[in-house]
């Protein structure tokens, strides 16, 4: 790495994890340079006006005002994980890797709570990649129902559902969003555990006809209980970082 690209470099690595510190052992190795160079390295973006600054003792180290040196980013926690997931769809495709660290920088460029969001409500949203080629995306009902989906999860809300079986046959339920699961057989789905069976169980999205968000907060219930083993499919999460 010459060393215009391991300052900019040294930038990115220090606002990914602002407002923590990084000791300048640390980042020597990381970019494999000794602390002598990383020092010079830091005091030559210090000077340019890159608003770094130094913490002394055992615990101290660098670190960068994130606010100060890139302008906030209006992109919401749902927006960024609307991105991972159509990257997730990507693969190896060309520049794959390129838009994975585009996004990277996105999040660490956010605002802390709104990062934070972010990464909670990717957790949340898991995919599932057939072993056979992928079936077409199939219709995924009212756009209502989706964006109550989104806003529970974000927000960690219990969900008002009528939800219509194989036969048609309409119940309400009262459930809680655990995650958000797409792509077998083209289908969405919201796994949640629901209050009516007192249980966990998958609601296909276009057979939800309505769904509200209430004000109750959702009990914490171990993301784990949610993740079904469905075969041959391999679950995968929307990534952030």
């Amino acid at each position: 790495m010459n060393r215009t690209d391991r300052l900019y470099a040294l930038v990115e690595d220090l606002r990914a994890i602002a407002p923590r510190y990084r000791s300048a052992r640390e980042l020597a190795r990381r970019f494999e340079v000794s602390v002598r160079t990383i020092e010079r390295d830091i005091a030559a973006l210090q000077e340019s006006g890159v608003p770094i600054y130094a913490e002394p003792g055992r615990r101290g180290g660098y670190a960068i005002d994130k606010e100060m040196s890139l302008p906030p980013l209006n992109f919401t926690p749902t927006e960024a994980v609307a991105i991972a997931i159509a990257l997730s769809r990507a693969g190896d495709q060309p520049f794959g890797a390129q838009a994975r660290s585009a996004l990277r920088k996105v999040v660490a460029a956010m605002p802390g709570r709104e990062g934070e969001l972010a990464r909670e409500l990717a957790r949340r949203v898991q995919l599932m990649t057939p072993a056979e080629p992928a079936e077409p995306a199939q219709p995924l009902g009212s756009a209502g129902v989706s964006r109550a989906i989104e806003e529970a999860l974000l927000r960690r809300r219990v969900l008002k559902l009528e939800y219509a079986d194989r036969h048609g046959v309409l119940t309400m339920r009262d459930v809680e969003p655990g995650v958000f699961l797409g792509g077998r057989g083209g289908f969405w789905y919201l796994v949640a555990w629901c209050r009516l069976r007192d249980d966990v169980r998958v609601f296909r999205l276009d057979r939800i006809t309505s769904a509200t968000v209430t004000a109750e907060r959702c009990p914490d219930r171990p993301l784990e209980r949610f993740v079904t083993d469905v075969p041959e499919v391999i679950i995968q999460g929307a990534i952030l970082d």
